[in-house]
């Protein structure tokens, strides 16, 4: 059996004797437009560990402000400064969003990768143009890694008692 009939269509064409054509292939290319509202904002959710966190952005001067406060003030180490900034380095538009975010649970570190994860995914919104650095960087996958919970019976999740023999 050299050929095989996939369909009632190609059965009933190969039963009166004509070739069944083949089908044309169709590649379909996804175009992406831009999400913004009426004041020109960008809304994304970002979480991460216990925190979430709500994050506008809108073309500026590159002002962050988080809870109020500015990134600065919010967050005092370095480090979660730089955590913060990475989604506009790679993707290349550093100082040209401003940024407000509002964030709840966990604590600083936790927080400051729910604002990054926010920022990402609004930057995407905004710009789709920019989803293609942003997701080979990482930045738009939610990390889902959570604290386990304590199980009865032992001293914290998987820590056990010390065993005393006598």
């Amino acid at each position: 059996m050299a050929d095989q009939v996939n369909s009632l269509e190609e059965l009933g064409q190969v039963a009166e004797g004509v070739e069944a054509a083949p089908e044309a292939v169709v590649e379909t290319v996804i175009t992406r437009e831009p999400v913004r509202d009426e004041l020109g904002r960008s809304y994304a959710t970002g979480k991460r560990k216990d925190a979430v966190a709500r994050v506008w952005i809108k073309p500026g001067s590159g002002k962050v402000t988080v809870n109020g406060k500015d990134m600065d003030k919010y967050f005092a180490r370095p480090v979660l400064q730089m955590i913060l900034r990475q989604p506009f380095q790679v993707a290349g538009v550093v100082d040209q969003f401003d940024v407000m975010a509002t964030v709840a649970g966990g604590g600083l570190s936790g927080q400051a990768g729910a604002v990054k994860h926010g920022v990402s995914k609004a930057l995407q919104l905004y710009d789709p143009s920019l989803r293609a650095a942003l997701k080979a960087a990482g930045f738009l996958t939610r990390d889902s890694r959570v604290v386990e919970r304590k199980k009865y019976g032992k001293r914290k999740a998987r820590r056990s008692f010390q065993f005393s023999k006598r």
